[in-house]
């Protein structure tokens, strides 16, 4: 899956990067990621299937639930699923090592290459991190870091402010260029806004699959009731795509993973000066921010984990996506209850049932004869995006009219590839797919997968096919997979370089968001002591800090200016729903989504 909001970004939990640009996100609907970079991580038609970030459980789950548990797991008190340990004692000592030689080293930050497309103030620079941590003084990798620095007095700085947008897969490099943007100010004055490629992602030692060419290739096809053939093709593509992650990366491969994501992100926290860690964590972000307190719980000065990934190690990552695809199914009729409100705008149907007519009148014309590169896969993901953010409720509206009125342009600028993000997608969904299948166990035989997805897709058809299909690699991965962390257990207990105790951390999640489900919130906050919910009712955008909800602004500027929560929970009333916009909002020219997205600042 993928993520999103300032982000607004890939999941499961993913987001990949026609996702990333959603996935990575602040909520004010425009990329974090650099034009022509990859939330959210997210996705070329089948990639950014949200996955982000990341896939979670959900309210919905229990107002609907799973028919049964999938048939591949064993119990969830099965030992395939203890607790995974926090980290040999090699790991761990190359961790320590790795961070005292950051921090002797610092970071030279200096102008951005070319390729960051990221300008002055915003500065660049490098961290060299252990490819094994087992190995310390083994290979290297370099991970590429921005910063630009507090705007306000010295005397009130409070040290660095690192932000994640997800993914896995998502770059944040673009972060530091929201410190200038008003409803980022106030933290900017006392923080450094600190961004960075993870491992594999950008120019941190990027990691790829598959040509781009291919991945991006189009129109292709995406049947929301696939045949026995198509299913065939559908296997025969994940192993392919396996084969070639092991071919391309060679034994690197393994070291893929959230556990290296959060020790990565202790040697950062040292080369960057910062005793204790100031974090900001979307979709997948919250998920290895969430492992990353859990092994360093001393090294946590506070923390913002906001749409938040189901933890528990009994979701990660097949069952988060299962949920997730149930998920979507309710925000999908969201965006379609919505479109029938305004009837009168875009004369799609009255009822919800009758917008979704209209929408399989467009698939079943784009399985006829494709509008150009645009297919059914294009069609579904593009309109996979109003799952993520409200602000794609009115310009996926007016494309869908106007393809059936006869003028297929605005669809073409919504869902077509664009060739010149195709390296960033592959490479977003290519580190994507190592994490999770790397990170946990998957079931091995296409049965399973087929018998658990047929059954829900009878009752979430949008996106469960799609969802198997970015996920499928993980049946065929050539190599063996971790147990996931137990997030929470160790807290306060430390045993390894960053004992301690965990201070409280600030959680932030959408009622009804389809990527991380709300279910997941609430299970982070059982997991982590002192942890505080804030919660926004009755709304569905993935991401929510910088977005139109001031409620939501303030109790994420409290606690990052003073470390106060707002007790063990709070609510916000949902923000204000879009409004159809007098005529179309412009698309940028990658035609991934509204430069000014309406329903943001």
């Amino acid at each position: 899956m993928r993520a999103a909001a300032l982000y607004g970004i890939l999941g499961p939990l993913s987001l990949s990067l026609g996702m990333t640009a959603l996935l990575a996100t602040p909520a004010t609907g425009r990329p974090l990621a650099a034009p022509g970079a990859p939330h959210t991580t997210g996705t070329a038609v089948v990639r950014a299937r949200a996955a982000a970030s990341a896939g979670t459980a959900t309210a919905v789950a229990a107002a609907t639930p799973l028919a049964a548990a999938p048939a591949w797991s064993t119990s969830p008190a099965s030992p395939a699923l203890a607790a995974a340990p926090l980290g040999r004692a090699a790991e761990a000592q190359g961790v320590a090592l790795a961070a005292r030689r950051a921090a002797a080293r610092g970071i030279d930050f200096g102008r951005c290459p070319r390729a960051e497309q990221l300008t002055a103030p915003v500065t660049c620079g490098t961290v060299s991190v252990p490819l094994d941590y087992a190995r310390p003084d083994g290979p290297k990798i370099s991970l590429t870091v921005s910063r630009v620095r507090a705007t306000g007095p010295k005397a009130r700085r409070q040290g660095a402010l690192v932000y994640n947008p997800g993914g896995p897969g998502a770059s944040g490099m673009a972060f530091p260029s929201y410190a200038s943007e008003e409803d980022f100010r106030r933290v900017a004055k006392v923080y450094d806004f600190v961004g960075y490629a993870p491992r594999g992602v950008g120019r941190s030692a990027p990691l790829s699959c598959q040509s781009p060419t291919a991945f991006v290739k189009a129109p292709t096809s995406s049947p929301p009731r696939p045949s026995a053939g198509f299913k065939k093709r559908m296997v025969a593509r994940a192993r392919a795509y396996a084969r070639g992650c092991a071919r391309r990366a060679g034994s690197a491969l393994a070291h893929y993973t959230t556990l290296n994501n959060a020790r990565d992100l202790d040697v950062l926290r040292a080369a960057l000066g910062e005793r204790r860690l100031t974090f900001m964590g979307a979709s997948y972000g919250t998920y290895y921010g969430a492992v990353y307190a859990t092994l360093f719980p001393g090294h946590v000065r506070r923390m913002v984990f906001d749409s938040v990934v189901n933890p528990d190690p009994w979701q990660i990552w097949y069952r988060n996506n299962l949920e997730q695809s149930l998920s979507f199914e309710r925000r999908w009729r969201d965006w379609r209850a919505w479109v029938a409100r305004h009837d009168g705008v875009y004369h799609l149907g009255t009822t919800a049932e009758r917008v979704l007519a209209s929408y399989e009148k467009a698939r079943a014309r784009l399985t006829r004869e494709p509008a150009g590169p645009v297919g059914t896969a294009q069609l579904q993901h593009a309109f996979l995006r109003t799952g993520y953010n409200d602000a794609y409720w009115d310009p996926s509206a007016r494309a869908l009219a106007a393809y059936l009125r006869g003028d297929p342009t605005p669809l073409a600028d919504l869902a077509s590839p664009d060739p010149a993000t195709a390296a960033d997608e592959e490479n977003g969904n290519a580190v994507y797919t190592a994490v999770e299948c790397n990170d946990a166990p998957w079931p091995r035989t296409w049965a399973t997968w087929d018998r658990d997805n047929t059954a829900l897709a009878r009752r979430a058809p949008f996106e469960t096919w799609d969802n198997v299909a970015m996920n499928l690699p993980c049946a065929y991965w050539p190599l063996g997979h971790q147990r996931p962390v137990d997030i929470g257990i160790g807290t306060g207990l430390g045993t390894g370089p960053g004992r301690g105790t965990l201070p409280p951390v600030l959680l932030l999640s959408a009622e009804r968001d389809a990527a991380t489900p709300y279910a997941g919130a609430k299970e982070l906050w059982r997991r982590l002591p002192g942890s505080s919910l804030v919660t926004e009712r009755n709304a569905g955008t993935h991401g929510l800090w910088g977005g139109p909800n001031t409620c939501v602004n303030r109790h994420v500027d409290t606690y990052l200016l003073t470390g106060k929560t707002p007790g063990r929970s709070a609510d916000c009333a949902a923000r204000a729903e879009p409004e159809p916009r007098p005529k179309a909002a412009p698309l940028p020219d990658s035609g991934k989504r509204p430069a000014a997205l309406p329903g943001t600042p």
